[in-house]
């Protein structure tokens, strides 16, 4: 079975093909583009270097979100293009599952954070028997008090990874009452060889969808939504106020 994996839901892009149980291409990138810069030449620059007929993929595998909005979407409408064009079927990747899908064979309790601004972070728990991946808490938005808080209580080991721990390093290394370890440059990050082979894990269990019916799931609203809710908040204070 063959994966293409997307993934753009954070500061990196990144486009990875596995066949199997062999990664036979990945591209990542983590430098000051914009995902709509990026993300399509890297799958075309894929392609051309693995003589790659995108009509024999089996499946495509998408970071769903959380994660940036605007990184979700162009990842979102990339596989969904891409879907309708090839007549293939998507697979959605929880973002926060496939950054703690980097982490195949750990031992330790694994805790990826997406900062998402104001000390919330995108998180989740996770644990692995050999290469089975346990969802122990399902990815969510939280205060990062409150996952440490979370993980000092279930006193184990932990490995935290994503863009979160250099935000949120120092209160972390302040916090934890447990003994901690920071994943590796080479696996802190998201990948797409990690959704494309959490991709094959799902598509193996029939958890794949038509590419009309994809949605990304943000689990916040956007901040133009936020202000707009704020702004009707406030004019209905200030009407109560009148009467």
């Amino acid at each position: 079975m063959k994966i293409l994996g997307l993934d753009s839901s954070g500061l990196v892009a990144s486009v990875a093909v596995v066949e199997d149980d062999n990664l036979l291409a990945e591209y990542t990138i983590n430098y000051k583009k914009t995902h709509s810069q990026t993300l399509l030449p890297m799958l075309d620059e894929v392609a051309k270097m693995i003589e790659l007929d995108l009509n024999t993929v089996d499946y495509i595998a998408v970071a769903m979100g959380p994660g940036s909005f605007t990184g979700l979407r162009i990842g979102s409408a990339t596989a969904k293009g891409l879907g309708l064009a090839l007549k293939k079927e998507l697979i959605s990747i929880p973002t926060v599952d496939g950054l703690a899908y980097n982490m195949v064979g750990s031992r330790e309790l694994i805790c990826p954070i997406m900062d998402a601004r104001r000390n919330q972070v995108y998180t989740g728990l996770y644990e692995f028997c050999k290469d089975q991946m346990t969802v122990v808490k399902e990815q969510s938005p939280m205060d990062i008090l409150e996952i440490i808080r979370e993980i000092n209580e279930m006193n184990r080991d932990v490995v935290f990874l994503g863009d979160g721990v250099k935000v949120y390093k120092e209160i972390i290394e302040k916090e934890i009452k447990v003994p901690y370890y920071f994943a590796p440059a080479n696996m802190n990050k998201q990948r797409a060889a990690s959704v494309a082979s959490l991709g094959l894990c799902y598509a193996k269990e029939g958890k794949v969808e038509s590419a009309a019916m994809h949605r990304p799931e943000y689990l916040r609203m956007t901040q133009a939504e936020r202000e707009r809710k704020e702004r009707l908040k406030a004019q209905h204070d200030s009407e109560n106020a009148t009467l």
